[in-house]
């Protein structure tokens, strides 16, 4: 007797349970005109180590948002210490450092653009991305209609680097 009515009671739970997952994946999902469900890629987690008082830094993690990563900020105080930690030579350094969930890390004003692009093949033995200094007119460093063109170098393993892009324009960087 006790087992016959447990059973509709488990039967219920699990009903509820297979709903609101299928509701939550539909959310989650974009309806094509078929009316099939296409997936919508998980946002990359990046987490950006940053001075309290930087507003340049937080107008690139709006960048990083509105390009579609999931930013979560972390305000340090040794921010060489970071940099120290994650390979970054004095030379290559800016105001903040990203981080992916794999650890990759992404210094300084690094458009979006190019952290998927890099994310997508990460090249051998590289650790990231840098954009040292801050160029006026990388994404968060944005003065009127001014921009400097500048390179983006890619961190290899043994401390060096490389051009990973040169950027000529405003527009290149999206």
């Amino acid at each position: 007797m006790k087992f016959s009515i447990l059973l509709p009671v488990k039967a219920s739970l699990i009903a509820a349970v297979l709903l609101t997952t299928a509701c939550s994946d539909a959310a989650n999902n974009k309806a094509t005109e078929q009316g099939e469900y296409i997936s919508k890629p998980a946002a990359i987690e990046l987490t950006v180590y940053k001075s309290r008082t930087c507003n340049c830094c937080q107008k690139w993690i709006n960048h990083a948002e509105d390009h579609g990563f999931d930013v979560s900020a972390r305000n340090i105080t040794f921010m060489s210490d970071i940099k120290e930690d994650r390979g970054i030579a004095p030379n290559y350094r800016s105001c903040h450092t990203a981080e992916s969930n794999d650890g990759y890390v992404f210094e300084g004003h690094v458009p979006a653009k190019y952290i998927k692009q890099f994310l997508a093949d990460v090249p051998k033995d590289s650790i990231g991305l840098s954009v040292p200094a801050m160029p006026v007119g990388t994404p968060g460093m944005e003065v009127d209609d001014r921009f400097m063109p500048y390179q983006i170098l890619l961190l290899k393993e043994d401390g060096s680097s490389s051009v990973y892009a040169e950027i000529a324009s405003y527009e290149e960087q999206f």
